[in-house]
């Protein structure tokens, strides 16, 4: 193995990512104190046994209480059975019955040593969730080698800066678009190194995607405001401010979420508009710098083609239940047009096509400057 290549300048990224990957994890939660109760133990156990009789069948919806005897299986109460109810609300999308064999999560509340009551959480995922990782991160790897590596850290990377620096600083009070724009900065600049490395293409591209992603913050500061939308449309904005958050500005919390939202597909089209550009410079060595950014632009046309129908399905797939209502009561389109929760879809699926057509000239510009000036050096 040769250790020179390992730490070559080419490899620098690489390290980079996975020495702030371990900070990261290092980092501390400033919300975990809230969380840990030396008097609750949360578990893995199997349900015994179950008893219905006082579930109440209304249509659809099943309310009352199921009775389950379930048997502890980690921690220091393993091996004892225990007795905990599930009750049901009434709300299909919470409520969740459990049959005999299923293992669940477990909240045991302790009180002056003994057992004082027992909540069943829901069914223990756990296990499937990193079985799916692991064959994600298996085909990820034998498939890319090398590549898939770095889109691994730059996976792990993203979640990390989201859980670890994006929502402990919104829950602490920051100005929520500063603080996504700073992240966005980050992760933008993190992935794209990991996958050209430090030189001009990373340069050309991290410009174009960061254009791209602060006229998509204007654009959607803009029109939250002029369509008067506020942040509680985001799910469970309420629990969150029942939860002792009061303080937050929910609709910077909201517009954050549109730019945040969009900035993956922008980056991946300034990456692909300057690929393209770079290809076309080392192939025609002698192009002028006005003919490579218009191979840029003419690149860009293409993929926002089918780029912003792509934004327009993967948001379209969150509020496919409420258009299906709409059609089932035959709401008429005037209607569901100016009804709030719509109007915010509206906004994300707009707003965040408008990065895209933004960075598409913005990036082709940037890989002209940055990459014919390459060539010619």
């Amino acid at each position: 193995m040769n250790i020179k290549r390992i730490f070559s300048q080419k490899h620098w990224p690489t390290w980079l990512s996975a020495i702030l990957i371990f900070i990261l994890m290092l980092l501390p939660n400033p919300f975990q104190q809230n969380s840990n109760n030396e008097n609750s133990l949360r578990v893995k156990a199997e349900i015994l046994q179950v008893d219905n009789q006082n579930i109440h069948n209304s249509g659809l919806i099943k309310t009352g209480d199921q009775e389950c005897s379930i048997l502890i299986l980690e921690g220091k109460l393993k091996g004892q059975q225990l007795i905990a109810t599930n009750i049901l609300l009434g709300k299909l999308e919470m409520d969740k019955i459990f049959e005999i064999g299923d293992r669940v999560l477990a909240v045991v509340d302790i009180m002056d040593g003994a057992v004082s009551g027992v909540t069943l959480v829901d069914h223990y995922r756990i296990g499937e969730e990193i079985l799916l990782g692991l064959i994600f991160v298996i085909i990820l790897l034998v498939y890319a080698r090398s590549i898939g590596l770095r889109a691994l850290f730059s996976f792990v990377f993203t979640i990390l800066m989201i859980w670890k620096v994006l929502l402990p600083t919104f829950l602490l009070g920051y100005n929520p678009i500063i603080v996504a724009f700073l992240v966005a900065i980050v992760i933008t600049s993190m992935i794209i190194l990991l996958v050209y490395g430090f030189d001009q293409r990373a340069l050309a591209a991290i410009s174009g995607a960061l254009a791209g992603t602060f006229l998509t913050c204007l654009m959607a500061i803009i029109f939250v405001q002029r369509f008067k939308i506020h942040g509680a449309v985001m799910a469970y904005a309420e629990s969150l401010l029942y939860s002792g958050f009061s303080h937050l500005d929910l609709t910077s919390i909201f517009i954050a979420s549109i730019f945040i939202a969009s900035s993956g597909a922008v980056m991946d089209l300034a990456v692909d508009i300057t690929s393209a550009v770079h290809e076309v410079i080392q192939t025609n060595p002698s192009i002028t710098r006005r003919r490579a950014i218009q191979a840029g632009f003419n690149v860009g046309r293409d993929v926002i083609g089918t780029m912003t129908t792509t934004l327009l399905l993967a948001y379209s797939g969150g509020f496919i239940g409420l258009m299906m209502v709409f059609m089932a009561q035959g709401t008429p389109i005037m209607n569901i047009l100016n009804l709030k929760y719509v109007a915010a879809e509206i906004i994300h699926t707009l707003v965040g096509s408008f990065g895209l057509v933004a960075v598409a000239p913005l990036t082709a510009v940037t890989s002209g400057i940055f990459l014919h000036a390459e060539k010619k050096r």
